[in-house]
């Protein structure tokens, strides 16, 4: 090759040049030079249609690196845009395509300027065509054109199938062999090319279904296929294609498209001795070698192909390339049809007709024409990837036929249509006889069909005779419309596939689509990861302890892993488990002198070690239990045992738990409290019975991946070990945030690389209404994020097809100082923009447009250029699935601030029960203190079943919070019940003045309320109609009383109190000695919580706690709260998905119905009725009004119970009001 780059047209002569028409004499194309002003300065074409073109012959192949346009001179013609095609013979054109796709190149804006493109990637051809597609509007199509390059210089070789060339080498002594060559074939299958070694070891190159494969041989017949390279490349266009052996590894090229495969170990050492090409292969069939061309055949850089001429090793091959010519024919769209002249129907003394068509389609018609004498119609179509034959004739039933199946896969097929004595359609060799459809069949499978096929095809043949397309291009012959003939425009959008982490994919004649189901990812392209990264993420979008999928990277290569999270306390912990947690002795053997115990982990390697490194803090239990079995510090000083920990296989560590890195101590040196002060371990005494256990928090160290114990063996030594879960919490990314305070502030980072797919994810909250959150710039493309306005948000990119947008609006403003989330992606399919749960917006991207996103500016969290910049705070920032460390750049960043708190107005809704926000450094916790519910959201009960007094085995155990100098006015009680006992005392309540209040289910399973305020009063009764409340299910109470007066003080409150209390009413003494059988869960009076104080802290001075008391889980599964960023709706839905909102509607339900109001003076029975509609008026009928029985009218207590099951709206679902 000459590395001189030439101009190529300018020197040829105009037989060189051709082109569908002419404006004249003048205007031909032997005029068409740049820069050259004969004739009427250029070509022009009869007519300006997007059906012409002007060819030039190069004369021979050559490379083409760069193309200048020019109008026509001194006139108003010119194109402004328009497409290059190129080949070798003439006929079967390819289009000029970059990555991967077809290319339109920007034309001219004026007659004389000079426009050049440098080509993405050099061409080899002889015949270059360039097609106008757009036009100066106020004028004519108008080119003169040039080419600029070097001559090709090629060895090329012609294989029939039964030819062949063989080629004996020297096994060279290098670290890598390559074998390279180009090709190009008609046949979509056959094999290439055959390499023998040593030990009857070979390698083949087969075509299969227009893929090629690698496949390894040991002997004559065993193959094991190891990768598949490239699609479609039987289309008669040349491939190149590379072989390199590698030590370990085979990489196979195919044009642009590089497969990496490991080299099994039996195929390790092997050298080619031989290459053969055609060696008849499969010598019982021709077909399945390899029909075509092959040019540049390099073996570690020796052209063989020259090699074979020296030596005059010829054979049956010809050194040039001899090739076929096949017209073929596209359909790109609905409006695509051909139209071809006479009588083409099905004679009575019968006709022919073929064709071979290709698709990814499973529908379209393929042909139709009328019978003779319009006696009826015959449709040709695909339904199915089946081949459907329809004839309706009039007054008959219509005859179907169907053959094939699955000829939508892009290969070439042939279809035969016979009439003879019968009708016949063949499809691949296979052939259907004729059938009628059934009388009922007047549905779809009869009907005309309507979609239009999209596709290739080629060898259409009338009676024998080819259809000459050619002409049809002409206008010499038929018709057409929205066709590229003389070339197949199929393209694989498969290959390579653009779905990413392990999604399949089809595809159709326009667009592919990627199935992303059981890969853990979303979107178009399977790229978003649809699963969290962190435990820590998972909980606070409301989620409470148990098994989740983490995926560490987001969009990132590491697969999601199901882990534990524990989110019962305020930190959450991500457990990882592996295979021995427990503890184990180590027994008696005498195989070996020491113990080697080895740990595999429920995690990969690579999630393992993100979780690690992203987690804040790490810990892993390390102990040991032995007598006479010494740990560390042998006599002689050196380690007698040691764990081996950190990345990969990890690293030998000679500390034990508790101890610092590379200290070789145990925790007791640490506290100074070893057996033996001389030693650093208990386990070196060497004495009694001793243990050496502690947390292993460096976690540079973590995992733990073996164990080597050694001095376990010795007569009367005794050992065992435990290895517990690695433990992490904390997520240093999730809070990782930066406060801008001023719009022109700025964060930049390198250059954001997602050429194929980038994804943004980041929480923001601010009280500006707009502001470019995030952007990237290249020369043309760039990327941006950014809040246009209060209510909406918008991404925005170019990649070379014109700028795009996605937009998302909230219809609630943005600027309300509360954490927002936002998820963009774009991929080569589609771009999508996520606002916190709104439904994501799309929008595709342009068919056949440019991909690759180019920057090469840096990342500005901000702007940095004259768009108003971001006020407020950024989070949690990832871009790929990679997190950008917001914090440490703002601490260098002068008037940006590290970190950004205030998060309770954003989380608090997830404190549930009453429990109480509070906001932290980096982020929030609940305080369930005042709260009946512990928890890390305060969303667990603290529940108590099964209660038996010790006294007489019915009663029940109290546990008794004192109130002492209280005079409350007012009280609010609460708890909920499971049980299927009556009568139960569920709680009571008394004073210094022997006033009590009493809780409790009668005999009848009614809910009472027992109470007595003045001791000079009798007992009252509160009783609810509401029957079969002791039916085992859950039901919830709460109690409010309000007081005219301070002289009820409460001094105790006192759950199930025990017979022996002298303040006890005798009869609820009586109904205490039978002891309660059930579940209380969520006792609360006013803020204390006696039944959580006495399980939880049952030390407390407050508490007294008679017998035994056990907590249980017999009270409801906690509720799973949503998710605290999820904020804002759809019209007409708003609020209802909001925590805040819902935790309303519960303290509205629970406590809205309050019933009771206590006069301070008595007026009689009129005073009263005035003083309780008065009430009911000030709820406004929210409260339903349920009959119950009171014993005794009293006006100075009014008590508001109500009464709900978790098993739907049951009778003890209702309201009590009273």
């Amino acid at each position: 090759r000459n590395s001189v780059i030439l101009p190529l047209v300018s020197n040829l002569s105009p037989s060189s040049f051709r082109s569908s028409s002419q404006l004249s004499s003048s205007h031909g194309p032997g005029f068409a030079k740049l820069n050259r002003r004969e004739g009427a300065g250029g070509w022009s074409p009869l007519s300006s249609d997007k059906y012409q073109w002007l060819e030039v012959d190069l004369g021979g192949r050559t490379q083409i690196t760069s193309v200048s346009t020019q109008g026509r001179y001194g006139s108003s013609d010119w194109q402004t845009a328009y497409q290059l095609m190129f080949s070798d013979t003439g006929h079967n054109w390819r289009q000029y395509r970059w990555e991967g796709r077809i290319g339109a190149f920007p034309g001219n804006s004026n007659a004389d300027s000079v426009v050049q493109h440098n080509l993405q990637h050099p061409v080899v051809t002889r015949f270059v065509r360039v097609v106008p597609l757009h036009w100066n509007p106020n004028g004519r199509i108008g080119l003169r054109l040039e080419a600029y390059g070097c001559p090709y210089n090629s060895d090329t070789v012609s294989f029939d199938g039964d030819s062949s060339l063989i080629f004996s080498l020297r096994p060279r002594q290098t670290s890598t062999n390559t074998i390279r060559l180009t090709f190009k074939t008609l046949r979509n299958s056959g094999f290439l090319l055959d390499a023998e070694g040593q030990n009857e070891l070979g390698l083949t190159l087969e075509l299969q279904d227009g893929q090629l494969l690698l496949l390894l041989r040991r002997g004559k017949s065993s193959k094991q296929h190891l990768v598949s390279v490239g699609s479609l490349l039987d289309d008669q266009h040349w491939h190149r294609v590379a072989v390199e052996q590698h030590s370990s590894h085979f990489n196979l090229t195919v044009d642009k498209n590089t497969e990496w495969v490991e080299i099994p170990p039996w195929f390790t050492h092997w050298d080619y001795d031989q290459v053969n090409f055609q060696n008849n292969l499969d010598s019982q069939n021709s077909n399945r070698n390899f029909h075509g061309c092959v040019e540049n055949l390099l073996y570690d850089g020796q052209n063989l192909i020259d090699l074979a001429k020296q030596r005059d090793q010829s054979g049956s091959v010809t050194f040039s390339c001899s090739e076929p010519v096949f017209v073929a024919v596209t359909f790109t769209d609905p409006r695509s049809f051909l139209q071809l002249p006479g009588d083409t129907g099905l004679h009575s003394a019968g006709t022919s007709l073929g064709l071979q068509f290709r698709t990814w389609d499973t529908e379209g018609l393929l042909l139709t024409f009328d019978l003779p004498k319009r006696d009826g119609t015959v449709w040709l179509h695909l339904r199915d990837a089946k081949v459907h034959l329809q004839i309706h004739k009039a007054g008959r039933a219509p005859v179907e036929l169907k053959a094939g199946s699955g000829l939508n896969d892009g290969q070439w097929h042939s279809v035969d249509l016979k009439s003879r004595q019968y009708l016949t359609v063949t499809v691949d060799g296979t052939e259907v006889a004729s059938a009628s459809c059934p009388a009922e069949r007047s549905g779809h499978s009869c009907r005309n069909p309507s979609r239009a096929f999209k596709g290739c095809m080629r060898l259409l043949t009338v009676e024998g005779e080819l259809v000459d397309l050619v002409k049809v291009q002409q206008r010499l012959m038929g018709d057409y419309s929205d066709l590229q003939i003389d070339m197949c425009g199929i393209m694989d959008r498969c290959s390579p596939s653009y779905c990413e982490h392990g999604g399949s994919c089809t595809q159709s004649w326009s667009t592919f689509h990627c199935n992303c189901s059981s890969t853990g990812y979303g979107g178009a392209t399977c790229h978003s990861s649809i699963y969290e990264r962190s435990c820590e993420a998972y909980k606070h979008r409301g989620n409470t302890s148990g098994y989740y999928y983490i995926d560490a990277d987001g969009s990132g290569p590491i697969k999601p892993q199901l882990l534990f999270c524990n989110m019962t306390e305020d930190k959450t912990w991500t457990v990882i488990q592996h295979n021995n947690t427990e503890l184990t002795k180590i027994q008696p053997s005498t195989e070996g002198s020491q113990h080697l115990p080895h740990f595999e982990y429920a995690a990969d390697e690579e999630q393992l070690m993100a979780t690690i490194n992203q987690s804040e803090y790490c810990e892993q239990e390390l102990a040991y239990h032995c007598r006479k079995s010494r740990l560390l510090n042998s006599p002689e000083g050196g380690p007698i045992s040691w764990w081996v920990g950190g990345p990969g296989v990890g690293q030998r560590q000679t500390y034990w738990g508790g101890a610092l890195p590379g200290s070789q101590q145990c925790a007791c040196s640490l506290q100074e409290n070893c057996m033996d002060p001389k030693r650093h371990c208990n386990g070196d005494a060497d004495r009694t019975a001793a243990n050496d256990s502690g947390l292993l928090t460096h976690k540079e160290s973590l995992p733990v991946r073996s164990l080597v114990l050694r001095d376990v063996r010795r007569p009367g030594s005794e050992s065992s070990y435990q290895v517990g879960p690695l433990r992490c919490y904390g997520d240093k990314s999730i809070w990782n945030a930066a406060f801008f305070a001023k719009e022109t502030l700025y964060l930049h980072f390198p250059t954001f690389h997602g050429e194929l797919s980038a994804d943004i994810s980041l929480l923001f909250k601010t009280t500006s209404s707009s502001g470019v959150l995030l952007e990237n710039l290249g020369i043309r493309d760039f990327i941006r994020l950014e809040l246009s306005s209060s209510t909406e948000v918008v991404f925005s990119f170019d990649v070379g097809n014109g700028p795009l947008e996605v937009s998302v609006k909230a219809g609630v403003p943005l600027n309300d100082n509360r954490w927002h989330r936002i998820q963009a992606e774009r991929n080569v399919r589609e771009a999508s923009l996520r606002l916190d749960e709104l439904p994501a917006a799309t929008q595709e991207a342009p068919a056949d447009g440019h991909i690759h996103l180019q920057l090469n500016s840096q990342l500005f969290v901000g702007t940095a250029s004259r768009q108003k910049g971001f006020r407020g705070c950024i989070r949690s920032l990832q871009l790929n699935g990679v997190t950008l460390d917001l914090e440490e750049r703002a601490k260098v960043t002068p008037g940006i601030q590290a970190g950004c708190p205030g998060h309770c107005s954003t989380y608090g809704g997830l404190c549930q029960n009453q429990g109480r926000c509070v906001e932290g450094a980096r982020s929030f916790s609940c305080d369930c203190s005042s709260s009946a519910f512990n928890g890390a959201f305060c969303d667990q009960g603290i529940f108590k079943e099964n209660l038996v007094n010790e006294s007489n085995g019915s009663s029940s155990p109290t546990s008794s919070p004192f109130l002492p100098n209280l005079n409350l006015r007012a009280e609010n009680i609460s708890l909920s019940f499971r049980s299927g006992q009556s009568p139960a005392l569920f709680l009571y309540v008394s004073s210094h003045h022997r006033q009590y209040l009493a809780l409790l289910l009668n005999n009848a399973e009614q809910l009472e309320v027992r109470y007595r305020l003045e001791s000079s009063k009798e007992e009252e009764i509160l009783r609810s109609k509401v029957r079969s409340l002791a039916n085992g299910q859950l039901h919830s109470v709460s109690v409010s009383r309000l007081a005219d007066s301070p002289e009820n003080s409460l001094s105790f409150v006192s759950l199930l109190v025990s017979t022996d209390s002298q303040d006890l009413d005798p009869a609820l003494a009586q109904l205490g000695s039978l002891g309660f059988t059930g579940c209380l869960s969520a006792v609360l009076f006013n803020s204390i919580s006696p039944l959580k104080a006495a399980l939880i802290r049952p030390i407390a001075s407050s508490v007294v706690v008679r017998g035994p008391l056990i907590r249980s889980s017999c009270g409801p599964a906690a509720a799973k709260p949503h998710a605290a960023e999820n904020t804002h709706h759809q019209p007409g839905q708003e609020g209802r998905g909001d925590p805040l909102y819902q935790q309303r509607l519960l303290i509205f339900g629970l406590f809205l119905c309050i019933l009771g109001l206590i006069a301070a003076i008595i007026f009689g029975i009129a005073s009263a009725l005035a003083i309780l509609i008065r009430f009911l008026h000030r709820r406004k009928g929210t409260c339903q009004n349920q009959e119950l029985t009171k014993t005794e009218d009293n006006n100075r207590l009014q008590f508001a119970s109500q009464s709900i099951s978790q098993y739907g709206p049951t009778e003890s679902q209702k309201e009590y009001f009273i």
